[in-house]
């Protein structure tokens, strides 16, 4: 039974559950890695809009550090391009021209609430904007395009970084959002699934096992620290 939907072939899953057995591994695992995946990137239109709102509310950046979400959007940017000229179903990496665009409002709105803007950062809008036209074309040499990507998942490694130190130094995590956080850890294990199941290049993998590991880290910590916040103002309180 051929039952093809954007990619998902619900045909042998149907005729296992006709014939009143469960679907085998082979048919099933597949399957649900193309659910996930596309799943990944419905939920990814909104990952960013519980930190977007938090700012707006608290008109306040204080505990974030800029430069991580800086280089999230050059991860982002470097993702998608890549992605899209290798021709990668867009159930493996769909999440990235959402979390692309989610990005550059929330940069904005932190630039916004940290005006003025000194010269520098007016410098690195300038470039990124003469530069990304270029990356999203393809108009770079192969092996460059390579490196690049291979490259985004030490971005990613120095995007979080800064901001587990900010939050360690300051033992707290000031305005970062929960849901987002905890949004981005279950999204990268996820990922993990699905990258192994559509057999997706190898620095895609590598790069959703290191998503694991600091948006892992990053959670624990705002559980951490909310938790020690909140034993603090119950003493206080005695």
């Amino acid at each position: 039974m051929e039952l093809e939907i954007l990619g998902m072939n619900f045909g042998c899953v149907l005729q296992s559950l006709s014939n009143l057995s469960f679907p085998e591994k082979d048919c099933l695992l597949p399957l649900m890695a193309k659910v996930l995946g596309y799943c990944i990137v419905v939920g990814s239109t909104s990952v960013k809009l519980p930190q977007i709102i938090k700012i707006s509310r608290s008109k306040s950046v204080q505990g974030l550090s800029i430069i991580s979400f800086e280089l999230e959007i050059i991860g982002y940017t470097i993702g998608l391009a890549y992605c899209v000229s290798k021709g990668i179903p867009f159930s493996a990496y769909g999440e990235y021209f959402f979390l692309l665009i989610q990005s550059i409002v929330l940069i904005s709105i932190i630039y916004y609430f940290s005006s003025p803007l000194r010269a520098g950062t007016l410098a690195k809008i300038m470039f990124y904007c003469a530069i990304a036209p270029s990356v999203f074309a393809g108009r770079i040499e192969p092996v460059l395009f390579e490196a690049l990507f291979a490259g985004q998942h030490a971005i990613f490694f120095f995007a979080r970084v800064p901001q587990i130190w900010t939050n360690y130094n300051n033992q707290s995590t000031g305005e970062l959002s929960f849901l987002t956080s905890l949004m981005n850890f279950a999204g990268a294990l996820v990922r993990l699934f699905t990258c192994v199941q559509e057999r997706a290049p190898r620095n895609m993998t590598l790069g959703s096992m290191l998503g694991i590991l600091l948006n892992g880290t990053i959670l624990t910590q705002i559980l951490m620290y909310h938790r020690k916040a909140h034993m603090k103002k119950e003493k206080k309180m005695e």
